[in-house]
């Protein structure tokens, strides 16, 4: 209780007694955090003994860096005598993750920033110019772009989703200097893939309506999963499973069997298509820590079928069905 003869206390003394200034004060109560008990003769503000406990909570939502409006709902709930808390959860959840993203953003500057001062004098200018490019906060709207411009134009939003997610890097949370110039190589690889006269999607997209780029990218999915379980274990491509699966889905796609005249056929048109190696090697260099094997991407897993199929087509005799070679390149059925 406050000493005064109405047991209230001045503006000046809820100040003092909760350790802020009196301008402090005057903000929360103007804002209406902190009403007025009522008002002296000559019009001085005045505090009932429980504004020592609002203020003090205020000053302690307002810590934690909350907005006015945040501390505002949490105290219209304390008012309401609800008990939820659910205002007061929702308000740390969302700062929380506020909080995460400036420090991953942060991150990414100070690996930047060890970038630039580490290289040598003569390439700085030049990593400036990448890492400018790509902005403080890294984001990967231009690689998503990039595959929606060379994916089949009639593919389910579905499907497309599913592949961005798969063929998609996103930057490290806390990125070592060689990743963040791998990623800012990757921005710069996306932003012109479409030079010249060279055709920006592959020729199997061409026979590709909507149900057929569906199931294309299906097969091709589970293809590569299989190839990168023998990536994994470092086997050599060869006929199997995966490669059989990665026919298939071309096969279906072009509404015909698999056949060793249709690999023959298929292994020129695959030959023959865009490349874009160095996409899934910059991938790889954001994704993988130092000394560890890159894990397969759907780019590597492509290559890694791409070889196999030309070691079928050149060694398969006749015009027999696909190659049941699978032996220890197979991984069990429960993969």
């Amino acid at each position: 209780m406050f000493r005064s003869h109405d047991g209230l206390c001045s503006i000046g003394e809820l100040a003092e007694r909760v350790g802020v200034s009196v301008k402090t004060v005057r903000f929360y109560s103007d804002r209406g955090l902190l009403p007025e008990a009522s008002r002296s003769a000559g019009g001085h503000r005045r505090y009932a003994p429980d504004a020592v406990e609002r203020l003090s909570l205020i000053r302690s939502l307002r810590g934690l860096d909350l907005p006015v409006p945040e501390v505002r709902r949490i105290l219209d709930e304390q008012d309401a005598a609800s008990g939820a808390g659910g205002a007061l959860e929702d308000a740390v959840a969302g700062r929380l993750r506020v909080l995460g993203s400036e420090l991953r953003a942060l991150r990414w500057r100070e690996a930047a920033l060890r970038l630039v001062q580490d290289c040598p004098p003569a390439e700085r200018s030049g990593r400036l110019r990448l890492i400018g490019a790509v902005g403080g906060v890294p984001s990967t709207a231009a690689l998503a772009r990039f595959w929606r411009s060379w994916l089949p134009v009639k593919m389910p939003a579905r499907s497309v989703t599913a592949f961005l997610e798969a063929a998609v890097p996103h930057p490290p949370d806390d990125p070592r200097p060689a990743q963040v110039l791998a990623f800012a190589r990757l921005h710069a690889f996306v932003s012109r893939p479409c030079g010249g006269s060279a055709p920006c999607q592959p020729s199997a997209h061409g026979a590709a309506g909507a149900r057929e780029s569906a199931v294309l990218y299906a097969g091709l999915a589970e293809a590569y999963d299989l190839a990168g379980w023998n990536m994994r274990r470092g086997r050599e491509p060869c006929p199997g499973e995966a490669l059989d699966g990665f026919v298939d889905a071309y096969a279906r796609t072009y509404g015909t069997r698999d056949s060793p005249g249709f690999r023959r056929l298929l292994a020129g048109r695959l030959a023959a298509d865009p490349r874009i190696d160095r996409y899934w090697e910059l991938t790889a260099e954001v994704l993988s820590p130092p000394g560890v094997r890159p894990e397969p991407t759907p780019g590597t897993a492509h290559d890694w079928l791409l070889e196999a199929l030309d070691a079928d087509v050149w060694t398969t005799p006749g015009e027999g069905g696909p190659s049941d070679a699978r032996q220890a390149a197979t991984p069990p059925r429960t993969y």
